[in-house]
């Protein structure tokens, strides 16, 4: 099988989702699909022609127009783009000091792309992942699970995206933790774990993220990788 480009985009503004920590994780997870660059330097957004994909782990998500232009680009003419956890925090940025500031409204050009953003989170816990179904690439060969992880409540355009699994969390309401959409000629799929070690190390989220991987890269020729 063809192996898959991807750039792993992340930052280590702040310690909960630093990159040299999870780096190890999230190359353990797509290391069987996709040859994956990880780094914190927001410059290389500005040339995705070496790519298949692009991997998104920022919590500040502030770019400069180039970046933004040069991302939805990229997606529009072919290209994928996964968000993982943090990627639909579109409101964070930092205040320079370690600390967190909080945007009034999500930024826009990314909102537009994922269709979703974060708006809030209880403690991290224990809680169920509900697949809609398994017809999907992204799901094929994927169960139902449980995962201790940070649970994400999202708001989210229900009629421009393809929820694929749902959260089973007992003092919240059903939120999607899964979801997947075109863009242009592109993909797109959000997951909303990715807070801990133990949600990449989970087989069931690790055979999800691959199935993405393989899914979202794909869109250029308009068919669905093989799953295993």
């Amino acid at each position: 099988m063809t192996r898959i480009n991807a750039l792993v985009i992340g930052e280590n503004t702040f310690p909960f989702h630093a990159l040299d920590e999870m780096a190890p994780h999230i190359n353990a997870v797509l290391s069987d699909v996709a040859d994956a660059e990880l780094t914190t330097d927001r410059t290389r957004l500005e040339d995705l022609s070496g790519y298949d994909i692009v991997v998104d782990y920022l919590t500040d998500s502030t770019l400069t127009d180039e970046q933004y232009a040069s991302l939805q680009s990229f997606v529009a003419d072919g290209g994928g783009y996964l968000g993982i956890h943090c990627a639909a925090d579109l409101t964070s940025t930092s205040d320079g000091n370690g600390g967190i500031k909080t945007r009034e409204e999500p930024i826009p050009e990314l909102r537009e792309l994922l269709r979703g953003h974060f708006v809030d989170h209880p403690e991290q816990s224990m809680f169920g992942v509900d697949l809609r179904n398994g017809d999907h690439p992204v799901t094929a060969n994927v169960a139902d699970f449980e995962v201790f992880d940070e649970p994400y409540q999202v708001d989210f355009d229900n009629e421009e995206v393809h929820v694929l699994a749902w959260m089973d969390h007992p003092d919240l309401d059903r939120n999607p933790v899964v979801w997947v959409r075109e863009y242009g000629d592109g993909r797109v799929c959000y997951s909303s774990l990715g807070h801990t070690v133990d949600a990449f190390e989970h087989e069931q989220h690790g055979r999800l993220l691959r199935n993405a991987v393989r899914w979202i890269a794909d869109a250029q020729n308009g068919q669905n990788i093989d799953t295993p």
